[in-house]
Order: C-alpha cells, then structure tokens, then sequence
C-alpha cells in the first residue's frame, strides 16, 4: 500500500513539475515579448531555462534536505538523457540542422562545463567556491546570449513583432499571474517528486544514485522532451538543438552553482563515471554535427543504442 502510496505522489509530481514549467515557459516568453526583448534572447533564455526549471526545483530541494546523490544524479542523468535519449529520437524523427553558431561555441562550451564538473567533484565535494566559479560562468554565458542576439535582431523582427502583438492582448497582471502560478506548481512538484522518489529507493533497496539517475532524471527531462521532439516533427531544428544544448548548459552553471552556493554538494566516487558518460555524450554531438552541420537519423540511433547501454549497466550496479 505504501508503495502505490509512493509511485502516485511521484506521478503527481512530475505531473506538476511539467505543467508548472509550461504555465512559467508561456508567461515568462509573454512578459519577455511584452517588454520588446529579442525573440533570441527569450529562446535561448526564457524557453531553455524554463525547461530546465523542474531539475533546479528538484536539485535545490534534494540539497536542503541532504539528498545529494539525487542532486547530483539528477543533473548529470538529465543531461544525458537530454543529449543520448532526447535529442536521439529527436534526430531519428528527422534529421536535425544544426546552426554553426551552436556548433562553433556552445556545443564545445557544454563538453568543456562537464569536463569541468568531473573535475571539481574529484576531492568529492562540489564546494562554494566550485559553485561560485559556476555561477561566474552563467553569468557570462547569459552576456554571450545578449551580445549574440544583438548581432541577430534583425533576422529575429518579424517573428518579434507577432508574438508583441498577441501578448498585447494579455493584461500585465495576467501574465505576472500565471508566471508566478507555474513557479509555486514546479517548486511544490520538486518537493512532492523528491520525497517519494527517496521513499521508493528505500522501499526498494535502491540508492538514492540509479533513482536520481533514472527515474527522477526522466521525470524533470519531460518539458525537454516534449518540446525537442514536438519541435523536430514540425521541422523547427533550432529549437530542437537549441532547447537541449542550452537546458544542459542550464542544468550544469546554474543549477548545480546554486546548489553549491545554498549548501556544498557532496559529490560520490560513483558519479565519475557518470560524468564521463555525460562529457562523452557532449562530444559524441559536437562530432556528429561538425563535418555536415546536421544531426543525422544514424547518429539518433547511435544515441539511442548507446543509453541503452549506460541504462543496463547502472540497473546491474544499483
């Protein structure tokens, strides 16, 4: 009974955390239009980090409540499903463009933030000073998103004016609402979602590493998934690679840097590998794309046979 208890309050967690995030994403890219900002800036920005919004709540919470194996876990497992799992049937719907922007500078900017968590977790700890120099690092990403959409305003006026319009027609106090509405769900769902997936590894016997790694990192993936594969049926590759190169870049600076600012997060032996695994998914992109500059349906298979790989080899050492 405490079981089905337990898998219901997780359901109802994520359930929370992907609505939560879609009532943020539609608010805060309405206010961001409202105010005439750069459609670019809001994609890359707004949309992204909205996404990433369920694995800060969760990381955050598991954090203050000393379950940092699922801070860890959640990150790094996010971003590999993100990049192996979700940009791999993504590509395997149709092949992906791939800006050569993304490829010359982002691309390459996320393998080098991963390989720079693995270094600072190898004393064990992510420490303030680990998170401070994180957070240094989103800080001049976010003035990198600014320059760089300055540099393309003009490609990005007509799709700017139209979404000007339609937030014309939302009163302020309606936008301000629903924003603030969306962050209290993803915050109240990461509460409920991090209890109960504690709660089902205990039942089960298993660490609290495979559920922040598997379950939980899945659970806090979906508004990425949802948005990556939707935007690869209709053709919109930009957003496609674009979510998930920037949820990752999310996830690692500040995510992780602001969980190490509220409190250090202790960084276990185990999720070396996992590192590994993430900087090679990291790298295994940037190569697929930079010879043609497109993600393939061959690569999305590649990506996919590979995660399942990684799956069963962390199901044997749970």
């Amino acid at each position: 009974m405490e079981m089905l208890l337990q898998v219901l309050l997780l359901a109802a967690g994520f359930t929370m955390l992907v609505k939560g995030a879609d009532l943020f994403v539609d608010g805060a890219s309405a206010l961001a239009a409202k105010f005439r900002i750069p459609q670019l800036v809001i994609g890359l920005t707004v949309v992204a980090m909205g996404t990433s919004m369920p694995e800060a709540a969760v990381s955050i919470s598991a954090a203050l409540k000393g379950s940092a194996d699922i801070t860890i876990g959640n990150i790094v497992g996010s971003n590999i499903l993100n990049i192996l799992v979700i940009l791999g049937l993504s590509a395997a719907v149709m092949p992906l463009a791939v800006g050569k922007t993304t490829i010359r500078y982002e691309m390459p900017f996320l393998a080098g933030i991963t390989a720079l968590l693995f270094v600072q977790g190898l004393d064990g700890t992510v420490s303030l000073t680990d998170g401070l120099v994180l957070v240094i690092l989103f800080i001049s990403y976010l003035i990198y998103l600014l320059i760089m959409a300055k540099k393309n305003q003009e490609r990005q006026n007509a799709d700017g004016e139209s979404q000007e319009e339609s937030s014309e027609q939302r009163k302020l106090w309606q936008i301000l609402f629903f924003t603030a509405a969306g962050l209290v769900i993803v915050v109240f769902g990461s509460t409920v979602a991090v209890d109960a997936a504690s709660a089902i590894a205990r039942i089960l016997g298993m660490s609290e590493r495979f559920i922040g790694l598997t379950i939980v990192a899945l659970g806090t993936s979906l508004p990425e998934l949802c948005t990556s594969v939707s935007a690869a049926g209709k053709g919109n590759s930009d957003i496609a690679i674009g979510n998930i190169v920037g949820s990752c870049i999310f996830n690692i600076l500040f995510v992780i840097g602001l969980s190490a600012l509220v409190t250090p997060v202790p960084f276990a032996s185990a999720f070396r590998f996992d590192s590994i695994v993430s900087g090679a998914a990291a790298l295994f992109l940037l190569l697929s794309c930079i010879k043609e500059q497109n993600l393939k349906r061959r690569h999305g298979i590649v990506m996919l046979a590979g995660y399942a790989v990684y799956f069963l080899y962390i199901l044997r050492v749970k």
